[in-house]
């Protein structure tokens, strides 16, 4: 599979999104169109405006499909990780709401499919890195071969710390997303008591679920993406960090024989 050339779709119904997702409907089985522009846009897919036009022709002129493709070249090869199709759209302009936007990028991975929405590729480490953490979440899923929903509350902790370490490992501390560091060690801790300890065994489909994880009502933002990130970060201070073995150590390794929040 690899990259699809969703560049080609833009071209022919860029001011008609619904055209390009009913090209979706084949890896979304049971959603409408609608449905599915819907959901991507809550993770930072366009809506038709002059501002996501001129993104478009900029990532057409970068050629940003070809080189997204040698990045997934790589990692395929290096994890020996998932076919999967990945589809590459512009970002949505600047101001709107959406879950992971950093830097003029998000994605979003799903265990059979990844997107990536992008502004430019004036820096090919940043897009790098928005790749390593959403084909990393892509190989994890895969090889733990779990089934989405059954998901908890503290796999979704880990898989978010672990793909963002890798980043670390991969690209460099600067390429960090913003909510890493959003929270201080100790505000962390306080946090950790008051909303997360115990909450960890809540499922993926109930509605506290994602209020944790992203935030929302009383919770802070990106609260569990931060506390994710300082559990992963915290545990490989003291143990061996390989990549292919957080592909299948199971969530609850990471919170042995530390004691980051007592």
């Amino acid at each position: 599979m690899g990259i699809i050339r969703t560049d080609e779709w833009l071209e022919e119904n860029f001011e008609n999104p619904l055209k390009i997702c009913a090209r979706l409907l084949p890896y979304f089985k049971g959603q409408s169109q609608r449905e599915i522009y819907r959901e991507l846009m809550n993770f930072g897919m366009y809506q038709p405006s002059q501002s996501s036009w001129n993104n478009q022709l900029k990532l057409s002129k970068q050629k940003t499909w070809e080189k997204v493709g040698k990045i997934y070249a790589k990692y395929k090869s290096s994890w020996n990780g998932p076919d999967i199709p990945i589809f590459l759209f512009p970002i949505a302009q600047a101001g709107g709401f959406f879950r992971r936007e950093e830097k003029g990028k998000a994605g979003v991975t799903f265990p059979d499919k990844m997107f990536l929405f992008l502004s430019n590729y004036d820096d090919p480490t940043n897009v790098e890195a928005l790749f390593v953490h959403e084909y990393h979440h892509a190989c994890r899923m895969s090889l733990l071969e779990k089934r989405i929903e059954d998901y908890t509350l503290l796999d979704s902790l880990i898989i978010e710390g672990l793909a963002e370490y890798t980043v670390l490992k991969k690209c460099g501390r600067e390429y960090l997303a913003a909510w890493c560091t959003m929270y201080s060690e100790k505000e962390l801790k306080k946090l950790w008591d008051r909303y997360l300890k115990n909450q960890l065994g809540i499922k993926k489909n109930e509605r506290r679920h994602d209020e944790l994880l992203y935030g929302g009502g009383r919770v802070p933002k990106l609260l569990g993406y931060a506390a994710g990130f300082y559990l992963i970060e915290n545990y490989y201070k003291k143990n061996h960090y390989s990549t292919k073995l957080t592909f299948t150590t199971p969530s609850e390794t990471y919170l042995k024989g530390i004691d980051l929040f007592s």
